[in-house]
């Protein structure tokens, strides 16, 4: 069974909002939560950027479905035992309800602890070997035991979680090419992407596959969510401007985890013009337009899908998914 979202980008939400907007949207049927793990938001004029844990645990108080962060970075800002120690007491707080989704990280979040800024390939190897370091301790920790973990980039004494819950939380990678894909199938419990303009989702949903299987695991039973950027207002016009001004970040057809301030992001976005969202963000005022957009993805093979509106007015987007686009969609 599919499930339908909420992806709450605290760039531009204040917590206290972001519970209310949660509690608002499953009210209205969505199924659960992803909110972001950023230190500055990518543009001053997003205004917000709250400590994504504090955010997750209050929300989990007020709601009952799924809840993570999509996705945080155990490598730089974090190490990985300290992430795998929120992750695990947040699953403990919420039993059943909690996942935690892994990245390799943009250098506006990561570089404020002031570490040298590697090349992708260094970041990648660092996100897998960060994954493989918390499943490790989050298996040795319900065993009662402890691990001690010596590897090229991360290193742990003999310790372990002494706060668990029953069973270890689902451990999401991110993936926006195919080479990681396949490594994700191989290592991780599932993976997360976003939306992306052409055959560039199915091809990492096969490469995904291919790595299961060359694991001896079977891709049908792992979980595939995606991130979903949608801009609907009355008008078309209005939908164009918001997603300008709110979600430029969307449009920016080039490698954005280099850049460090959100200052630069902001001269960056003054080049960016609605053509340039096409295929990243969908920009309509038409409701069965978003729906069918949402569809699409289930029917490649998403069994979670994350819906984030770059609007500013979250309650009324909630209403109306809620009562007019969910209802409508194919679940199974």
């Amino acid at each position: 069974m599919v499930s339908i979202g909420l992806s709450l980008r605290l760039e531009h939400t204040h917590p206290r909002t972001a519970v209310d907007v949660a509690v608002r949207a499953e009210a209205h049927g969505f199924s659960g939560v992803m909110a972001a793990d950023h230190f500055q938001p990518w543009t001053p004029e997003q205004g917000q950027s709250p400590f994504v844990w504090s955010v997750l645990a209050a929300i989990g108080e007020h709601t009952t479905g799924d809840l993570g962060p999509g996705v945080t970075t155990p490598s730089f800002r974090w190490h990985p035992a300290v992430v795998a120690q929120a992750s695990a007491t947040t699953a403990a707080m919420f039993p059943g309800r909690h996942w935690l989704g892994i990245g390799s990280g943009e250098a506006i979040n990561e570089h404020v602890v002031a570490q040298y800024w590697p090349e992708a390939p260094e970041r990648i190897d660092r996100m897998f070997e960060a994954t493989d370091l918390i499943r490790k301790l989050f298996a040795g920790s319900l065993q009662h035991r402890d691990i001690r973990y010596s590897g090229r980039f991360f290193s742990m004494e003999s310790t372990r979680l002494w706060t668990m819950p029953d069973t270890a939380p689902e451990v999401l990678v991110a993936a926006s090419g195919p080479v990681t894909a396949k490594r994700v199938g191989r290592s991780a419990d599932g993976i997360i992407t976003v939306g992306a303009p052409g055959d560039k989702v199915p091809q990492l949903l096969t490469r995904f596959a291919e790595g299961a299987r060359e694991a001896g695991r079977d891709p049908r039973t792992m979980t595939k969510a995606i991130q979903l950027h949608l801009s609907w207002a009355g008008s078309a016009e209005e939908a164009e401007r918001q997603a300008l001004e709110r979600w430029p970040i969307g449009a920016m057809p080039f490698r954005k985890s280099d850049i460090r301030s959100p200052y630069d992001f902001k001269q960056l976005a003054r080049n960016v013009r609605t053509e340039d969202f096409a295929g990243h963000v969908l920009i309509s005022p038409d409701l069965d337009e978003h729906r069918d957009y949402i569809q699409a993805h289930i029917d490649m093979g998403f069994d979670r899908i994350y819906l984030h509106h770059v609007g500013e007015d979250q309650r009324a987007w909630v209403e109306a998914f809620g009562t007019r686009v969910l209802p409508g969609l194919r679940l199974s």
